[in-house]
């Protein structure tokens, strides 16, 4: 039997109230984020977000995680729906570990917006003078690619350094007070670095990591919400733009959230970054492999993945 539309709605009320967190979780988008998740955190900032998926019934609920690797181990775990974009080796080491993901959007490379930072007055002028050295650097993060690289680079390994392996908080604190001889981070901490502790950069992604960073969902979510994942793209592109055009504005938003920092600061982290938000296709995931193949090779991951093995949503 049909009913009538009163009926219906009568009814809709009814199971909401009886089973409220059915009801919430039906209307919720959660989003993991982290610090440096730059047009996330302006688009949260801003409200605009809200208001594009608050016009279809759907709000959201914010959850920030100190890196990329536990934050993708949330996606995975489904206590978020969407992540905020991470670096581009941290979904290599979740693939590894067969989690279910779908990649939705990507920012291209900016090499520049990682680096390996040394004291002002370190005797460390080289990358081959790392040999014997400690180095702090985030597990998983494009950081931790850059530096086999550069290692690489010098014809060195990691068994050539003493790895720290620290978040971006533990190493700063580390750098700052001389526990480790370099320091290999990204923006906005590489910033900070320059300008608050006068940190000198030994080298950056320039010709060994492009640094790109990747938005991604838990598939089912994806297979389930297509059209929430096509307003957060658009979203997404949109703050790029706006961020790009309107420096001193969004260092003025982003300055207080990163830890208080100046507006100065802000605009030359940002000024490093693409900020330009465009689809993934898995014939571009060639980095990826390279990446994964990378940390295989240094024994980091416990098997060999194919990185062109994974689900990509296609916004329109």
């Amino acid at each position: 039997m049909l009913l009538k539309p009163a009926r219906q709605m009568a009814l809709a009320l009814l199971f909401g109230a009886l089973l409220p967190g059915l009801a919430s979780a039906e209307q919720t988008l959660r989003i993991g984020y982290q610090k440096s998740s730059t047009l996330l955190t302006l688009l949260k900032a801003r409200g605009t977000l809200e208001q594009k998926l608050a016009a279809e019934g759907i709000r959201i609920s914010w959850h920030e995680f100190p890196s990329g690797l536990p934050l993708l181990e949330a996606l995975n775990l489904g206590n978020v729906d969407v992540s905020a974009d991470v670096a581009d080796t941290v979904p290599v080491f979740t693939q590894a570990a067969g989690a279910r993901l779908t990649y939705f959007a990507r920012e291209t490379p900016s090499p520049t917006a990682q680096a390996i930072l040394v004291p002002a007055d370190s005797p460390l002028k080289t990358l081959a003078d790392l040999k014997g050295k400690r180095v702090a650097v985030t597990k998983a993060a494009g950081s931790h690619y850059l530096l086999i690289q550069a290692l690489a680079k010098a014809g060195l390994s990691f068994k050539d350094i003493t790895p720290a392996y620290l978040i971006p908080a533990d190493g700063r604190a580390a750098f700052e007070n001389r526990k480790v001889d370099a320091w290999v981070t990204w923006d906005p901490y590489v910033a900070s670095a320059q300008r608050q502790q006068n940190a000198r950069i030994l080298a950056d992604g320039s010709g060994l990591a492009s640094y790109q960073r990747y938005y991604l969902a838990g598939s089912d979510y994806a297979k389930a919400h297509p059209e929430v994942l096509q307003q957060v793209y658009q979203a997404l592109r949109e703050a790029g733009t706006w961020a790009k055009a309107n420096p001193a504005a969004a260092a003025r938003i982003l300055g207080p959230l990163w830890g208080n920092l100046d507006v100065a600061t802000v605009q030359q982290a940002n000024a490093r970054r693409s900020y330009d938000v465009q689809p993934v296709q898995v014939d571009n995931l060639a980095e990826q492999q390279r990446i994964a193949d990378a940390f295989y090779r240094e024994g980091l991951l416990p098997k060999a993945v194919d990185a062109q093995a994974v689900s990509v949503f296609e916004p329109r």
